[in-house]
């Protein structure tokens, strides 16, 4: 063979592999987002788009590089099903990005929201939470949760809600009803009755294992997320709930107040964080106020805030003990005691340590 032949083949070899190395850069590349920068652009795909028609629509809104090289991807990639509808996408979006949100279809939420509530919160800070991740403002939940009408008609919904959360002495019918957790929405624009469905359904749930203890309880599920509520504000520690359960229990059956500053708290509306209580906040009857008078042998009115199922769990599995006495320090160890002489040496203790309560 002749040397200028063995050069011609050579050069076509070459050729060929450097196309397919080109070809294979540019559909690599092609591939990647149109820009680094987020810039999200709204599109519509009509009932009935093939994927040309597709491609088309996402080339002419800057969305891709290449349009054939969409239609390649889906093709070597089985895409299939892109869906019709209305989708806002980004320019800082690759070509499997998009595929994947058109396979979606609605179930592609590209501002999905997620918010997380946490335990032992009351409904002021849920209201401040919502207001602050969502476009609700705290009048719109507290409006919602004033509508007799749509909390009657939860109370249609829900086996766990009763006519309890009706009293007109509650502060907030759904307080202590709405379950902590991390809950996702399709945006800002999530209403106040989606948030409230969601951490409703959520409880429910979580209820479900516990129906047959809290009939057999002897108490209303009103009182039992009651005592879960003082119980989570008490005990910081899980290892120290079913201990101030107990506690809680025994008051009541010795025609004790269970006499709980969380309580006193709840009933002003002032947040331990924020300073130390009155001793005439403590003296001063309300329902909720288990410090103060005509309250023996009674629990609040209703929940003081968000429960936890290890809260759930200490209500409906108290420690069997005949502790009558329970104290936290400023850092939310939790002290028991049998008899109010044990109690007030734990208080002197906890003073002589700087770690007491002051009451002005």
């Amino acid at each position: 063979m002749k040397k200028s032949l063995i050069f011609i083949i050579i050069a076509i070899i070459l050729i060929i592999v450097v196309g397919i190395v080109g070809v294979i850069l540019f559909y690599n590349t092609s591939l990647k987002a149109v820009s680094t920068e987020s810039s999200p652009v709204t599109i519509e795909i009509k009932s009935g788009s093939t994927a040309t028609d597709i491609a088309q629509t996402l080339k002419e809104n800057g969305l891709i590089k290449n349009s054939l090289v969409f239609k390649l991807y889906t093709k070597l990639n089985n895409v299939n099903g892109m869906q019709a509808g209305t989708y806002k996408l980004d320019k800082n979006m690759n070509v499997e990005e998009i595929a994947d949100a058109l396979q979606k279809g609605t179930d592609y939420f590209p501002d999905e929201l997620k918010i997380t509530f946490l335990e032992g919160k009351n409904m002021r800070w849920i209201a401040k939470t919502i207001a602050d991740n969502t476009n609700n403002t705290e009048d719109d939940v507290y409006t919602k949760l004033a509508d007799k009408p749509y909390i009657e008609s939860l109370i249609q919904k829900y086996w766990f809600l009763t006519e309890d959360v009706l009293d007109e002495n509650i502060y907030y019918p759904l307080e202590g009803y709405l379950f902590p957790d991390t809950y996702s929405f399709k945006n800002k624009d999530v209403t106040v009755d989606e948030i409230f469905t969601s951490m409703l359904d959520e409880m429910q749930k979580k209820l479900e294992d516990f129906k047959d203890e809290i009939q057999d309880s002897g108490y209303s599920v009103h009182k039992i997320l009651t005592i879960s509520s003082i119980v989570e504000c008490e005990a910081s520690k899980v290892e120290d709930r079913a201990g101030v359960a107990s506690v809680i229990y025994n008051r009541l059956k010795n025609n004790l107040s269970i006499g709980s500053d969380v309580t006193t708290y709840y009933a002003i509306k002032v947040d331990m964080s924020e300073r130390d209580l009155y001793q005439s906040e403590l003296n001063k009857y309300n329902p909720y106020n288990t410090r103060g008078p005509q309250m023996n042998g009674k629990l609040p009115i209703g929940p003081i805030s968000t429960v936890s199922i290890d809260s759930i769990k200490a209500a409906l599995e108290p420690e069997n003990t005949d502790n009558l006495y329970f104290v936290a320090d400023k850092n939310g160890k939790i002290y028991f005691a049998k008899t109010e002489q044990g109690h007030n040496e734990n208080i002197n203790n906890l003073k002589m340590q700087g770690l007491w309560y002051n009451y002005e």
